[in-house]
């Protein structure tokens, strides 16, 4: 195994970094912290640390200084610490002048494959003067609790599917001139892109795919999360419920849950399963990244639980697979898209419950930000929807009076009149616009 071994860190070190789509994440530089990268399954997390050791190459740290090693090859079952330690030792071995010189960076893949690992990267970070990136997925071990497992050692690096703006990069596509300077053709050909995104979403494996094709790829992940991440790694007995649950949850977009109301609807379906089991099947969803839940905006810990929560997929091109009508839910495609970015832009959401009883979909907090109150919608031309949307923004701001009040409309005509509080975007413009604006 250790000539295999060597033979992988040879590779590593000769081979050229891969060009790949650059991602728009935040890495924390934080002294003496690994950086864990965690996301749902085929997200790209393996090619980000790919990336991130491209940006110390082009900082100015040499070739033999970066090493991505893949863990997860049915060559290294029975790999052990103790190999690692040897691996690390050999590298030193053949570069002895880069030990402590601050300008190695190691990325580990799939290491939760080797027993008692937490301790080898912990020993790393303590002994070693170099950067250090983990990530991984398995049953085993959910690539959240990649980063909980160092105890404070590690920060973690959410990592989503592809944005809008990566999705164009992607393919080439990405505009050179902001929103503003575009031409009314650069525009609708965004416009254009930004439909095909919301329905195909931005998982790389997806881009360029056929429908069918594209259906049968995030069917099968869909499967592969459930079964891996929450069936094994939970030991989950009775399966049914869970599924249900699945269904329910991603046929929803955008729309409120109640786990009462969804065991009373399994209750009288003659379907067995405790409240207690739903809740935690919900939060095993959760951990392996496959949805998001937000609750109700309140002071009260107690009307956050009782308040139902609106559910979201962890990606737009996930809608289609459990829509049965044929339509294109455009726009709980286009609501699910703004929470992820907020997400990205760093951002905790929840949604608003106004005293007049208007509803406005996110209250969007961050810190050292303002704080955002945004109400998505597809189509303002409606003198009536316009008025209504408005009005519950204009409602919620009299509770978060410092908030930002932000209209995002897939339609990219402007709206005929809004308060002066509220801020009209083009879903296009919002979610190309940077990341701190």
């Amino acid at each position: 195994m250790r000539e295999f071994l060597r033979d992988k860190l040879l590779a590593a070190l000769n081979g050229p970094l891969p060009v790949l789509t650059r991602r728009d994440v935040h890495l924390p530089a934080v002294p003496g912290k690994a950086l864990a990268v965690i996301g749902v399954r085929r997200c790209g997390k393996t090619c980000l640390l790919s990336q991130c050791l491209a940006d110390c190459l082009a900082a100015g740290a040499p070739r033999e200084a970066l090493v991505l090693l893949g863990l997860e090859d049915d060559r290294l079952t029975g790999l052990s610490t103790a190999d690692l330690s040897w691996l690390l030792e050999e590298y030193f071995r053949l570069f002895p002048a880069l030990r402590g010189s601050g300008q190695v960076a190691l990325a580990w893949d799939e290491i939760q494959t080797v027993p008692g690992w937490e301790l080898f990267i912990r020993r790393l970070i303590d002994t070693e003067s170099a950067s250090i990136l983990v990530s991984g997925s398995s049953a085993k071990l959910l690539s959240r609790e990649i980063a909980t497992s160092l105890r404070g050692r590690a920060l973690a690096v959410p990592l989503l599917p592809f944005s809008f703006r990566e999705a164009l990069r992607h393919t080439g596509q990405e505009p050179k001139k902001d929103w503003d300077r575009q031409t009314s053709a650069e525009r609708s050909s965004v416009e254009h892109h930004l439909r095909r995104y919301l329905l195909q979403g931005g998982f790389p494996e997806c881009q360029g795919l056929s429908e069918r094709d594209r259906m049968t790829l995030l069917s099968n992940q869909v499967d592969v999360v459930v079964l891996r991440d929450v069936i094994e790694r939970h030991s989950v007995s009775n399966p049914l419920p869970l599924r249900w649950l699945q269904r329910q949850l991603l046929a929803n977009p955008a729309g409120s849950f109640s786990v009462q109301k969804f065991h009373d609807q399994l209750k009288s379906q003659g379907v067995p399963v405790s409240k207690d089991t739903l809740h935690a099947f919900l939060a095993h969803l959760e951990d392996a990244f496959l949805v998001r839940t937000i609750s109700m905006q309140s002071a009260s810990e107690r009307q956050r639980m009782v308040n139902p929560r609106k559910v979201y997929p962890v990606d737009t091109g996930l809608i289609p697979l459990y829509e049965r009508s044929g339509r294109p839910n455009l726009g709980q495609a286009l609501e699910t898209a703004v929470l992820l970015h907020l997400e990205r832009r760093g951002y905790e959401s929840a949604y608003v419950r106004t005293d007049e009883g208007w509803e406005v979909d996110f209250l969007a907090t961050a810190a050292g930000k303002p704080a955002l109150l945004i109400q998505v919608c597809t189509d303002t031309q409606n003198a009536a929807t316009l008025q209504r949307e408005a009005r519950a923004l204009v409602s919620a701001r009299k509770q978060h009076p410092r908030a930002l009040c932000q209209l995002i409309t897939l339609d990219a005509t402007p709206p005929w009149e809004l308060p002066e509080s509220v801020t009209w975007w083009p879903a296009a413009k919002w979610l190309l616009s940077p990341q701190d604006d």
